[in-house]
């Protein structure tokens, strides 16, 4: 393994930081959408009913505890933590003139005691976090207006840290767009009743994209160092038999993640692309000068979250969710408490994939298990469960780098500190290496307590991968 290789965890503010109305901050979509109750979707609101309770607000706190938490991601032996910086905290409504200082400075005290331990800080821009102002006034991701707006922020955090960021991720999970239940999370879109939703998804996209090309050219102009990379959900797809009938169904599946791949990291709309517009008997609406825009604005790697495989085919197939995607059922894979299939080995094979296909860098900022943890009394939590799946699923990770010679820049365990689950607005589906006291209901200490699997990733990070070989 590389010395350099970037071993971290992964969180987003809209699950972590909570202070959701602290200095000057604004309301952003994650901050009117409640938890899950007993599986249903989850109830999305047009403003704060003081009567509810909204996972995001308190979360886990991070704004009040980011030195603390910082601290035990040094104790770990951190290389980088991947995060997002929240638009609503730069700019409250997202179309203001000038942005709110307090959020600018809330990130450069984050930024800094970052650097006092030497951990490289991976920011992601758009995580789920749209100002819900914009939802309001423009529509989302449905008005043009958001690329202007969308630029002002990302030149002003640009500017603002281009001393104290290197690595920067545009979209999260940008394709998540195409799949049910992704518009919300993604674009910050409602569709209504005779929306043409085929129509406007490819329009989003292609606002998205020319969006993450344009930042990708303005913040190489800014920090020619600077290491932009798009970032996506990769549905690992098997065909459900040998028959090649659903070998294509699989391969089908994979292509709409490959549109926005072959975009952001080709630079055009590819014959993939182009097949899919013909299939569903739309096209998105763009000038040869967009275009252009697009092809000058690659990215330097492509960042993505694993967490299962499913499979495609005919017939009628057991059809289970992850955290967006909804796939076959695999009878050969075990699943989680959530029904997410446990496939370590498609890791493997989906590093294989993206790096036969595009041919630069990749960089794994998702991976790891959602389940419930007990606090004994002594304070002590054996996660062993969770210990098992990073083991092999970063001994996958290890065989793909080190036999199958791929090029992997690092590996973030997603909710290194628990937050709260995005699938399911929960805090009792922890991720975490470290578990934070706190329940469904609001109630707890916020204290901080390390699982076994912070002291398992603590020697993993210190052998640089070396004790699982």
């Amino acid at each position: 393994m590389k010395e350099n290789f970037l071993w971290g965890g992964a969180t987003a503010a809209n699950q972590f930081e909570g202070g959701y109305m602290e200095d000057g901050k604004g309301l952003s979509i994650a901050d009117v959408t409640l938890a899950s109750i007993h599986g249903q979707s989850r109830v999305i609101h047009d403003d704060v009913h003081l009567e509810c309770l909204y996972p995001s607000h308190e979360a886990s706190d991070f704004y009040h505890h980011y030195k603390e938490d910082i601290k035990l991601m040094s104790e770990m032996g951190f290389k980088c933590y991947r995060m997002s910086i929240a638009w609503t905290r730069i700019f409250p409504n997202g179309d203001e003139d000038t942005p709110n200082e307090l959020g600018l400075h809330f990130y450069d005290c984050v930024f800094d005691e970052l650097a006092k331990y030497n951990i490289e800080p991976i920011v992601t821009l758009f995580h789920y976090e749209m100002p819900l102002h914009l939802v309001k006034k423009y529509g989302a991701w449905k008005n043009r207006k958001l690329i202007d707006l969308s630029m002002r922020y990302a030149h002003t955090v640009f500017e603002r840290y281009k001393h104290k960021v290197r690595f920067w991720i545009t979209f999260n999970e940008i394709n998540s767009l195409l799949m049910e239940d992704g518009s919300w999370h993604s674009s910050g879109v409602v569709f209504n009743k005779g929306d043409d939703v085929k129509q406007l998804q490819l329009q989003i996209a292609h606002y998205q994209l020319l969006t993450s090309a344009k930042i990708v050219k303005l913040g190489h102009k800014i920090n020619k160092n600077f290491k932009i990379g798009c970032m996506i959900l990769y549905p690992l797809t098997y065909g459900a038999t040998c028959k090649p009938d659903d070998q294509l169904l699989a391969m089908q599946k994979l292509n709409q993640t490959y549109y926005f791949l072959d975009v952001q990291v080709r630079g055009y709309y590819s014959n993939i692309c182009e097949a899919y517009w013909e299939n569903i008997g739309r096209k998105p609406n763009f000038t040869e000068s967009e275009l252009l825009e697009l092809k000058n604005g690659t990215v330097d790697f492509i960042s993505f979250s694993y967490y299962f495989s499913e499979i495609e085919g005919q017939g009628q197939l057991e059809r289970i969710k992850g955290n967006i995607s909804i796939g076959g059922k695999n009878p050969y894979l075990a699943v989680t408490k959530w029904g997410w299939q446990i496939d370590p080995l498609g890791l493997r094979i989906s590093l294989n994939q993206l790096y036969d296909r595009y041919q630069v860098p990749l960089f794994v900022v998702e991976n790891g298990l959602g389940a419930e943890d007990i606090v004994l009394e002594n304070e002590k939590i054996h996660d062993n469960y969770r210990i098992e799946y990073l083991k092999e699923h970063i001994k996958a990770l290890l065989d793909a780098i080190e036999h199958d010679k791929v090029d992997v820049i690092g590996y973030t365990v997603w909710g290194c500190i628990d937050l709260v689950s995005d699938s399911t607005g929960e805090m009792r589906k922890r991720y975490g290496l470290i578990y934070v006291d706190k329940d469904d209901n609001g109630n707890g200490t916020l204290k901080r307590i390390k699982k076994d699997s912070f002291y398992w990733y603590k020697e993993l990070i210190a052998s640089n991968g070396g004790m699982l070989r």
